[in-house]
């Protein structure tokens, strides 16, 4: 492989961070765009709130899109070479599939009151979709700590 290809994830890596600070440092550093009064408290907005935002929506719409891209390849490859091994990868993507449409279904689209915030964002789907983030969030802590005690009495068992 060409040694200026080597470069390309090392390169991006290296800009992704170095605009993730530049973000960091436009929001915290950027100035004040207003204040908004909090339960009697006045609470500064900063002024590159949006951009930040947008930035991490970019970031996490990366992030799946590369999980997405990953998992694919890795399937296709066991596919070819140990369909037990894709099988197995494709019970686990289906079980994340399942634990997401339950967290959905778990999800409440009833409005959520937050103080101070008067818009339409925190009710109907945007509300049942911040469930449904924290059910699974509740479950994935719970399926790690589980695994994390299980691995820990597997291997004292083993001894």
């Amino acid at each position: 492989m060409n040694d200026k290809y080597k470069m390309i994830p090392k390169i991006t890596l290296w800009s992704l961070i170095g605009l993730g600070i530049v973000f960091i440092a436009m929001f915290f550093l950027g100035g004040s765009n207003g204040s908004l009064e909090v339960a009697g408290d006045f609470l500064d907005i900063p002024k590159f709130s949006d951009a930040f935002l947008v930035w991490n929506y970019f970031l996490l719409g990366l992030a799946i899109l590369i999980t997405l891209c990953v998992v694919l390849v890795e399937f296709v490859n066991n596919w070819k070479y140990n369909r037990r091994k894709a099988i197995m990868m494709l019970c686990v993507v289906c079980g994340f599939v399942i634990l997401g449409c339950a967290c959905w279904f778990a999800g409440s689209p009833e409005k959520i009151n937050i103080i101070g915030y008067e818009g339409t964002d925190n009710e109907g789907f945007w509300a049942q979709l911040a469930d449904a983030v924290i059910y699974a969030c509740y479950f994935l802590i719970i399926a790690t700590l589980g695994t994390m005690c299980w691995g820990y009495i597997h291997t004292k068992r083993l001894k």
